[in-house]
């Protein structure tokens, strides 16, 4: 699903974006979800398992699957089954209910030991307009012997006597805590936006899908430039350093958005017998039915099917009239906030959002629903609060999930990146930590809990959880931010193979190419680190910042004699070190506060050139470098921009630039443009302070809706 502007106001960490997974149940839709970022609704069929199963063909020619312990039939393994050929007599009563339960041809099916596969025979019967099988499904729970719901081919068996009944014991539900809201926990806005939300790896905020890149060629292979103080290595013994392992591709199997449970492919028949068990088990699909619920099943099976033929009007009416009529059954609410969630997608409705979210606790709420239901509710509850934005409700609700499902270890990790999205780091690490504590391997948790570390400058120590995340190739770890952060970590230390993991993250569609590095990107924008004023279309305002150098340079020094502390400390943990200070007048295409009154000026200067003041991906400020600074290799957040430095003061020798593999220096009154999305890197090697006027525009070729409908970074 792709996130709207004014519906919700958060998306997920992950480079959102993504394909929409459905997985389609007899009773209910099971949605897979985006990140960092994340809901998508694309159809997948569930696979079924065929272990121990052989083909084998029957009287009539057709060949069918046989189980190898006998007494298997409509695909589902029964353990005690018998041999197909024995049994107790049975009457031709018994005769006259298998016949309008199944049907004639399955029924002669049975006892012809299954020549004829019940699920086909059925499909092709609900083609007639009529068809007494699908009418009376359901009716006659007396001859559920298997306690599934329905009326099958099993159950069959045990009436002719094929089989004996194996009717597993009701299934008991959770215990629910009870949630603390009563609507939603109200969030602290504050609490939202936190202090990252400025930075390089912030997550954007407002819904808007932003396409990434396709990947380009990388630059030649073999020597990349980076710091001085490693670049001129020789490169003998290169190919000793460890190279990085190239990840596993992750699962295809639906991930978890709308809140039922996973489902994964049948396991490989070397798998011992115990791990096959465990396998199965998790493709059984969710019993989202209590007992009560099995009498309504007609009715409910009725609304769910308007729900899944779009019919949202509709189902929303059936669905309420069966909460009206049966106000104690979950699967009746549940149903009625999937429909309310439809129709919030449709309308891009919040309110409607909203109404889905308490009908989601709601379900949960009462005390016989189901396990499956109560998690699928419950998260899909907890991924909607964090859609518009609620936090901490979110936050909340997780909690309680990971109260009922103590042992599952993928609720604890969404409730560390809850923490992260409201910048409780502790919280996070802690969360993470106590995952890593029971399981090791992790690499979920791994790689966040290196991501944690590497933003408080833990930098060795964060490489090995990153590297070991990466590798895993579990879902959620092949994320640019990871691949980002390593390779970042990497350099800091002197270590070369960064640009390994650089090119790795680019084979995977992450970066443009090992140089272009950002992450929030616009497809097919030009890419060049170097840029003329006639190639950006902005020869205006390059000729009115050169022709007015000299006046926004004494603005810019008459703050600083100020001394009123104007110019603050960079904050974004690029400096290897010395001092850097920078005042901004603009940021993300709005003023900054009171800033323009000590430099009026050259605010009057840019007022007219709305392709810098209106750049919501940018900054306008002053930058101030003392001598012996350096600033690590490095990009910027996003290829929808440019950067212009205009010389104010600049030493004759000492102060340089580098983007990608050209080096240049700052000259007074001249202005340098680059795109900053490249990786590029800052020496300041000279006797006094360079003083630089930044000016960030949007990058040309963006049309005037793009620059309208992205968000601001």
């Amino acid at each position: 699903m792709q996130h709207y502007r004014h519906y919700g106001t958060s998306c997920p960490p992950e480079p959102c974006p993504a394909p929409v997974e459905e997985e389609v149940y007899a009773e209910e839709e099971v949605y897979g979800e985006e990140a960092e970022s994340l809901i998508q609704e694309e159809a997948e069929p569930m696979v079924k398992q065929t272990d121990g199963k052989t083909a084998v063909e029957s009287k009539n020619g057709k060949r069918s699957e046989r189980g190898g312990g006998g007494g298997e039939g409509g695909g589902e393994e029964e353990e005690g089954g018998g041999g197909g050929g024995t049994g107790t007599k049975y009457s031709m009563f018994t005769w006259f209910v298998v016949l309008a339960l199944l049907g004639v041809w399955s029924s002669v099916a049975v006892v012809y030991f299954e020549v004829v596969d019940y699920d086909s025979v059925i499909a092709r019967a609900k083609e007639f307009p009529m068809n007494l099988s699908d009418v009376l499904q359901g009716k006659l729970t007396a001859y559920d012997t298997d306690g599934d719901g329905d009326f099958d081919v099993e159950d069959a068996k045990v009436l002719l006597g094929l089989k004996a009944a194996d009717r597993p014991p009701e299934e008991r539900a959770a215990a629910v805590p009870p949630l603390v809201e009563d609507v939603f926990v109200p969030d602290d806005p504050r609490h939202d936006l936190h202090p990252e939300e400025d930075h390089t790896e912030t997550i954007d905020t407002t819904g808007v899908l932003l396409e990434e890149r396709p990947p380009e060629e990388s630059p030649e292979s073999g020597r990349y430039l980076t710091s001085s103080k490693f670049s001129q290595q020789s490169e003998v013994g290169a190919e000793n350093r460890s190279e990085p392992v190239e990840p596993q591709p992750q699962s295809d199997s639906p991930k978890e958005a709308r809140g039922d449970l996973h489902t994964h492919t049948a396991p490989p028949s070397g798998k011992p017998a115990e791990e096959k068990l465990k396998e199965k088990a998790k493709t059984k699909k969710p019993k989202l039915l209590n007992k009560f619920d099995k009498t309504i099943k007609v009715e409910i099976d009725a609304a769910e099917k308007l729900r899944k033929k779009g019919k949202l009007e509709e189902a929303l009416r059936a669905f309420e009239s069966l909460v009206e009529q049966n106000p104690q059954s979950p699967r009746a609410r549940y149903g009625r906030a999937q429909v309310e969630d439809d129709l919030a997608e449709k309308l891009r409705s919040n309110d409607m959002l909203q109404k889905a979210i308490n009908s989601y606790r709601e379900a949960a709420e009462l005390p016989d629903a189901t396990s499956d239901l109560l998690r699928a509710a419950l998260k899909r509850r907890a991924e909607r609060q964090q859609f518009l934005g609620r936090i901490r409700g979110s936050l909340a609700t997780l909690e309680k999930m990971v109260q009922i499902f103590p042992d599952d270890i993928s609720l604890r990790n969404e409730m560390g990146v809850a923490h992260l999205l409201l910048g409780d780091n502790k919280g996070a690490s802690r969360v993470f930590g106590e995952v890593l504590a029971v399981a090791p391997s992790n690499g979920f948790a791994k790689v966040h809990y290196g991501f944690i570390l590497k933003s408080e400058n833990k930098i060795a120590e964060s490489i090995p959880y990153l590297k070991d995340g990466i590798e895993s190739g579990e879902p959620g770890t092949d994320d640019g931010r990871f691949y980002f952060h390593l390779g970042d970590a990497l350099q800091r230390v002197g270590d070369e193979s960064a640009y390994r993991w650089y090119e790795l993250g680019h084979k995977r569609g992450h970066f443009a190419s090992v140089w272009q590095r950002s992450l929030y990107n616009v497809d097919g924008l030009k890419a060049q680190p170097w840029w003329t004023a006639k190639e950006t279309g902005y020869t205006d305002l390059v000729r009115t910042l050169e022709r007015n150098w000299k006046t926004i340079r004494d603005e810019a020094l008459a703050m600083m004699d100020q001394k009123t502390g104007s110019f603050v400390p960079e904050e974004e943990n690029l400096r290897e070190r010395g001092e850097w200070g920078q005042y901004t007048l603009w940021q993300q295409g709005k003023k900054v506060g009171n800033a323009c009154q000590g430099v009026p000026k050259t605010c009057s200067l840019l007022e007219k050139h709305s392709e810098a003041t209106g750049c919501r991906r940018g900054q306008i400020k002053f930058s101030v470098m003392h001598p012996g600074t350096h600033v690590w290799p490095h990009t910027g957040p996003t290829n929808c921009r440019l950067r212009m430095h205009l010389g104010l003061v600049v030493p004759k020798h000492g102060c340089k630039i580098r983007c990608t593999d050209q080096t240049r220096e700052w000259e007074e009154g001249r202005v340098l443009i680059f795109d900053d999305s490249f990786e590029h890197e800052v020496w300041q090697e000279a006797g006094s302070y360079r003083l630089i006027f930044i000016v960030d525009v949007w990058h040309p070729e963006l049309t005037g809706p793009q620059r309208h409908g992205l968000s601001a970074i």
